[in-house]
């Protein structure tokens, strides 16, 4: 992740108010927490229940099983996991020491071993691995919310700065069957603790262990992807999270591994009598069985069930035998069906493309809470930088917006909330991406629907009947409309983050031109499936 242009004010604003506030510890260690994440990599937070999925799904992020799935010690602390050349394991005891953990390497993938410690010592484990999808962000696995372990939920809340601290995350990825009124609590005191409260590109909601939808049928990720729009509809987890997306953990991983020796295992059960197959796939009891009909032993099978599970085995089988016979385009449909491929898209559009305005954003609440907290001198000084800041850049100001947009009452108006949230980079940044167009599409279609959004959010910022909020929300979109135009005159129109200050003011005395366009949701649900799911399913039910 690259600098933000504004990185270097708010470091310098962030050690002057450290000065300002030496005189308040608390505050204090907030800042200096805050300069630190500033210039360290960004951090990913899986969050969840226990037993919702979230070394599974960590694992598959990664591509390699460095995650502990069982209920073992290691589950129960927090841990890191950020690139490195070579695999190295650190444990981070509550008493401030660090020491080396033997690397203990499985399979292709990592066992993770307190070495004796309990678990309540160790506040942390942090994992090096040379994977590159830790490149773009540090990944962290928390321990289960809602568990009856004494303290295991509590180190996910400290590290997620409910309590006082700063919270120890830029980002969220929820895990929930079903989204509850402590789950609930739990974001928005991440989003109060970052400072981001209300700040929808923070949070990614996954609706954990798809496949398991609809008792494991061969439609179960249509139906989970039934249910994830029902949920993304729920008014109070839309205002938490910037979109839900289902995803079955142990089929994304599974596509993420898949070795010949599993390929050569599911061409024997697709070869097989599809009668016999079928009765062996009811149960994973039967799968197991030391006697049966089918042409694999008892461990191959066994290794089958543990790396795809039933369902995965039984989507293989099926797809397999509608063609699907090689193993990087086994691989490449498993992942897209498991919805992995979806929720990666939306990390790169929510949380990696923003990471830089989202930790400007965050710093600039810190200190005007810190302001409001806990007076010092020269405190007009410091709210004129945090203002000037914030004018900036329009992606900052964007981000603003965004954390209110879906609040009661919300400045938008309503009838051009969902272009004005697309406007505003809530389904990616790109030119096309918040003009609601296909990536690739004509730069002169491009224009045209950012010079029709430019004048319908004109109007908008100029109605008499508008108040103060809503006619400076709309004049924010209005710069963003003016940074599209801009981003599109400079030659950019597939570059990433927002349009920036600079190229929208630029554009602002350019002669507007007509054109038209198309609308489509801010964030769309991630939906696994497609033509070859029909053909799977009409396979296996013959």
């Amino acid at each position: 992740m690259t600098d933000h242009p504004l990185t270097d004010d708010v470091r310098a604003l962030l050690d002057d108010a450290r000065v300002r506030w030496a005189g308040v510890p608390e505050a204090a260690q907030r800042l200096a927490a805050a300069r630190r994440r500033l210039d360290g990599p960004l951090r990913v937070a899986l969050v969840g229940r226990v037993k919702a999925g979230k070394s599974t799904l960590l694992n598959a992020l990664v591509g390699a099983r460095v995650a502990p799935t069982d209920a073992g010690e290691c589950t129960r602390v927090v841990t890191e996991y950020r690139h490195g050349a070579v695999p190295r394991v650190v444990q981070h005891g509550t008493d401030g020491a660090a020491r080396d953990l033997p690397v203990r390497r499985v399979g292709g993938g990592l066992r993770l071993d307190l070495a004796g410690t309990p678990p309540e010592d160790v506040a942390a484990l942090v994992v090096d691995w040379p994977s590159p999808d830790l490149l773009g962000a540090t990944l962290v696995d928390t321990p289960g919310t809602g568990s009856l372990s004494a303290g295991t939920s509590d180190r996910t809340h400290a590290f997620l700065g409910t309590g006082a601290g700063l919270a120890g995350a830029d980002a969220v990825v929820h895990l929930t069957r079903q989204p509850q009124p402590d789950d609930l609590a739990v974001l928005r005191a991440f989003q109060a603790a970052t400072g981001a409260s209300g700040t929808l590109t923070t949070t990614i909601t996954v609706l954990s262990r798809a496949d398991e939808v609809g008792a494991g049928r061969m439609d179960a990720l249509q139906a989970a992807a039934a249910v994830a729009r029902r949920m993304s509809a729920d008014p109070q987890l839309r205002a938490v999270s910037s979109a839900v997306v289902p995803v079955a953990g142990q089929l994304a991983l599974a596509g993420r591994t898949l070795r010949h020796g599993d390929l050569l295992a599911l061409r024997a059960l697709a070869g097989a009598d599809p009668a016999a197959v079928t009765s062996v796939l009811l149960t994973a009891d039967r799968f197991r069985r030391a006697e049966t009909a089918v042409p694999l032993s008892a461990e191959v099978r066994a290794a089958l069930l543990e790396r795809l599970g039933l369902f995965g085995t039984r989507l293989s089988v099926a797809l397999v035998r509608t063609g699907v016979d090689d193993a990087d385009a086994l691989a490449a449909e498993l992942l897209r069906r498991s919805g992995l491929t979806e929720l990666q898209r939306l990390l790169r559009v929510h949380v990696t493309a923003r990471g830089g305005p989202v930790r400007v954003a965050a710093a600039l609440r810190l200190v005007e809470e810190l302001l409001v907290e806990h007076p010092v001198g020269g405190a007009d000084a410091v709210r004129a930088e945090v203002e000037r800041i914030r004018l900036s850049s329009d992606d900052v100001a964007e981000l603003a917006l965004l954390a209110r947009t879906r609040a009661p009452g919300g400045p938008l108006p309503a009838a051009l909330l969902t272009e004005g949230e697309r406007l505003l980079g809530v389904a990616g940044t790109t030119p096309a991406a918040r003009l609601g167009l296909p990536e690739g599409s004509p730069e002169g279609a491009l224009r045209a629907a950012a010079v029709q959004a430019l004048r319908r959010w004109r109007e908008a910022a100029g109605d008499p009947l508008a108040d103060r909020a809503a006619a400076d929300a709309a004049d924010v979109v209005v710069r963003s409309c003016e940074g599209v135009l801009a981003a599109l005159a400079d030659g950019s129109a597939g570059a990433g983050p927002g349009p920036g200050r600079a190229g929208g003011q630029r554009h602002r005395d350019q002669q507007e031109q007509d054109g038209g366009g198309e609308q489509r949701d801010a964030v769309e649900v991630g939906v696994p499936g497609g033509g070859a799911l029909r053909d799977a399913e009409h396979e296996q039910g013959r």
